[in-house]
């Protein structure tokens, strides 16, 4: 009798499951982000010998970490590394009051990664907004500390 139970329910199952059309699965909004969220960091010197020098490294507040992984939404200043490669830092300031040329520090700035195939080039200085997915980066001293991968225009 149990069995019998058992095999008309999984029959009725798998008919009702056959029967219900399947939902596409419902893409979250992607979360803007500001260049005041990506202050919520500490930095302290640590020696990297690799290098032979001292580095700045990042302790990610629970802020920002909330965000790893997740798509945002975020503006800022273009600044070509190798406009040929399709390498391209994004920057809260322009290029003579950035990171590498003022006086900002290492959380105004994050790479951008390129969707697979995009071949839009860009100019220094040009504001754009940027949707892809952040990732943070604490570890590998040749990359930025904020990554945005998959980085699409917006605009």
């Amino acid at each position: 009798m149990k069995i019998k139970s058992l095999l008309v329910f999984g029959v009725l199952f798998l008919a009702l499951s056959a029967a219900t059309p399947m939902k596409k699965p419902v893409a979250l909004p992607a979360e803007k982000l500001t260049w005041d969220i990506l202050k919520d960091v500490v930095f302290k010197k640590k020696w990297y010998p690799q290098e032979s020098i001292f580095m700045l490294y990042p302790t990610f507040g629970p802020g920002i970490k909330k965000l790893e992984n997740k798509e945002v939404i975020i503006k800022g200043y273009v600044i070509p590394v190798d406009a040929a490669t399709n390498m391209y830092v994004l920057s809260a300031f322009p290029y003579s009051q950035c990171f590498f040329c003022g006086g900002a520090g290492p959380e105004s700035v994050m790479s951008l990664k390129p969707k697979k195939g995009a071949t839009h080039k860009y100019k220094t200085d040009e504001m754009h907004t940027f949707k892809g997915k952040l990732k943070l980066n604490a570890d590998d001293i040749y990359e930025m500390n904020y990554i945005l991968e998959e980085a699409d225009l917006e605009e």
